[in-house]
């Protein structure tokens, strides 16, 4: 009998043990779990603080794309109204110092385009005086100008 009470007293023991070693294990398994939800919460919320803002970053990507090419058509038109401007100066030039001019400019493509905007009478007196090798590079430029306009 003595050893009944204390085969029941052990088992009792150890049910008790387990029901509070298992409590104990719910509880801390609850607060994980708290704090898991609570994470995921801030991470969601994270998430949509990420996606607003990259949504925004796009938007204002577009803005300063629209901006560059209204820009860029802007700076096209002020070169053209440059050009044009120095066609009229080299127009009003003698025929052989505004070839003597175009030759010692040394991108070749500024005198191609103050060529281009001349009047064809008054450029084609100033390529009579252009430097040959001059007169080639500029030649080819003036020839893709007039492709790319017939375009």
């Amino acid at each position: 009998m003595k050893r009944l009470w204390q085969k029941n007293l052990i088992v009792f023991i150890l049910i008790s043990s387990s029901t509070l070693f298992g409590q104990t294990e719910k509880k801390e398994i609850q607060k994980e779990l708290t704090k898991l939800k609570t994470m995921q919460k801030i991470l969601k919320k994270q998430i949509e603080e990420k996606k607003r803002l990259l949504k925004q970053i796009k938007e204002e990507e577009a803005k300063l794309q629209q901006f560059k090419k209204e820009l860029d058509t802007q700076l096209r038109t002020i070169q053209s109204q440059r050009f044009k401007k120095l066609a009229k100066d080299f127009e009003s030039m003698d025929p052989e110092y505004a070839g003597d001019k175009l030759s010692k400019i040394k991108d070749p493509k500024i005198a191609a385009y103050i060529l281009y905007n001349m009047k064809s009478k008054k450029a084609g007196e100033a390529l009579n005086f252009i430097d040959p090798e001059a007169l080639n590079k500029i030649t080819v430029i003036l020839t893709k100008l007039k492709n790319d306009k017939k375009q």
